[in-house]
């Protein structure tokens, strides 16, 4: 099986496909700014769940944040999670500036 994944600008997400296949296995949905990019949804569908697609879509999306120098916040739950148990991928994590201290 072959996954091939790509940032589709004009439908704001990155599109896993499959061996060629024309409809997408899986997408990740993104807002994104000149310093942000927001993954706000992934989706897989249930033929391909298990196989590393929502894995081939994060590792993508989240290797050219890094190569565009975009801070990423990970709202979408398979994201944050995914981030989570890649800790080589936690310094593109957007952090607020606005902390209280004590």
């Amino acid at each position: 099986m072959t996954v091939e994944v790509s940032d589709v600008p004009e439908a704001k997400r990155y599109e896993a496909r499959v061996d060629g296949e024309s409809e997408p296995a899986g997408i990740a949905q993104y807002i994104r700014t000149t310093e942000l990019i927001a993954f706000v949804h992934t989706e897989v569908e249930p033929r391909y769940e298990g196989r590393g697609i929502g894995s081939a879509l994060a590792r993508t999306a989240l290797d050219e944040a890094r190569a565009a120098q975009l801070r990423v916040l990970a709202t979408c739950p398979f994201f944050a999670g995914w981030i989570d148990r890649h800790p080589e991928y936690q310094d593109l994590l957007y952090q607020s500036r606005s902390k209280v201290s004590d």
